[in-house]
């Protein structure tokens, strides 16, 4: 292809980057039918002429040159809209190897095609539950994000879980857990409709922290840089109690304020349906929650009160917090360790915990009434992208349950993010 052609069709890739610049090179003149082309993307630095100041259109472009170009752009990506932005994918993974003997980073270009983009995580882990038994299981979840335009995309997520001790699971469905469409105006507000990723409670979403969210709705509003207010309506999509809590639509909302000296967060839950003693209807849940970082240090606590439980209807933790993950720097990591007392009256299944303590107060043996329980936490980067992580729930102690005979749980496991 001769190099007139090929700027043509860079600098239409790049319209509305640059404005009018001055003539650089000697042998294109304003007569030129590419002359503004050239013009444009001389100014933007994504071409450069010879040392005797000419350009030599007519000459045959080279694999290397056009690399060259194509590595400029990519620094100018984020100027770019969602569909000149899938063209330089396409031609970024074109000259992938040019692009590479240049020094130009280009592992993230295989994970795209077209507007589509690629990441996803997978994990090992062992469990040492509260109920006396152990699993050994493995997880991989592929994230799936299709940019629809500027403003609008679609992701989704496709997971896999398997339990190397029992072949129950050996060979089990891949499904979507998460699949939900995104659309932003502007920076002022997010809706978001389909299964949505949603979590309550400070420690890895104790409260109700599982993969399947909420199916519904969900919109967020961005006011300026230190406050987001979110409110959704759907039903939640999973509970350890096997009651109609899946089958209850319920509205939600949380408010996050960051002052500067501390973060505080509201959340408020509330089940449509009158209240009854069979199902999740007509519950009514308020929590807040205070992060308070001291340089390296962190001290955290979390309140919830269900306003509708005659009793057994609050849930408290506080704890400390040292370091932060870093998945980029090796040797990196976060430990924290929280104090927890959570009454039946609050939890309602699907704890983002790994450890399943909370399990005391949902199973038919022991139907506690409360549970408390020192948790610790700590991950810590291996590798670039792998970190170990592990849960360890101790003192573990019941009120009002059928059988006193709690234990302690633990789990470990090695993570992988790419």
């Amino acid at each position: 292809m001769k190099k007139i052609l090929a700027l043509a069709a860079v600098a239409a890739l790049t319209a509305g980057v640059s404005a009018y610049a001055a003539n650089p090179f000697s042998d294109v003149t304003p007569s030129d039918w590419a002359y503004q082309a050239v013009v444009d993307l001389s100014e933007q630095g994504v071409v450069e002429g010879y040392p005797d100041g000419t350009f030599k259109g007519e000459r045959n472009i080279t694999r290397y040159e056009m690399a060259q170009i194509i590595a400029r752009m990519l620094a100018k990506e984020d100027q770019l809209n969602a569909e000149q932005r899938a063209t330089l994918d396409k031609l970024a993974g074109e000259y992938a190897d040019e692009l590479a003997n240049l020094g130009v980073r280009v592992s993230n270009l295989e994970k795209k095609v077209g507007n589509l983009y690629w990441s996803g995580d997978a994990r090992m882990r062992y469990q040492d539950k509260a109920t006396g038994d152990d699993s050994w299981n493995g997880r991989m979840r592929i994230n799936v994000k299709g940019q629809v335009n500027d403003s609008t995309y679609v992701q989704g997520r496709l997971t896999s879980n398997m339990d190397f001790k029992t072949n129950d699971d050996k060979d089990k469905d891949v499904v979507f857990d998460q699949l939900f469409a995104n659309h932003d105006f502007g920076k002022a507000a997010t809706v978001r409709l389909g299964r949505i990723p949603v979590a309550f409670g400070d420690q890895c979403g104790w409260l109700y922290g599982d993969s399947y969210g909420v199916d519904g709705a969900e919109a967020a509003f961005h006011l300026g840089e230190k406050v987001d207010v979110t409110a959704g309506y759907g039903r939640f999509n999973t509970s350890d109690y096997k009651t109609a809590i899946t089958d209850a639509d319920a509205f939600y909302a949380r408010g996050a304020f960051d002052l500067n000296v501390a973060k505080v967060g509201v959340d408020y839950i509330k089940a449509v349906g009158e209240k009854n003693t069979t199902d999740f209807a007509g519950n009514e849940l308020i929590g807040a929650n205070l992060v308070v970082p001291v340089s390296d240090f962190r001290v955290f606590g979390e309140y919830w009160k269900n306003t509708t439980a005659d009793d057994n209807d609050t849930a408290w933790n506080a704890g400390l917090g040292y370091g932060k993950l870093n998945l980029k720097k090796p040797g990196t990591f976060a430990v924290d360790v929280a104090y927890n007392r959570v009454d039946s009256g609050i939890f309602f299944g699907g704890t983002g915990l790994q450890t399943n303590v909370l399990s005391y107060l949902t199973s038919t043996k022991y139907a506690a009434d409360k549970v408390t329980f020192w948790n610790a936490i700590a991950d810590v980067t291996l590798q670039k992208n792998v970190y170990l992580h592990g849960e360890y729930a101790f003192d573990v102690d019941t009120e009002g349950a059928l059988s006193d005979k709690t234990q302690d749980a633990w789990t470990v496991s090695l993570n992988y993010k790419f």
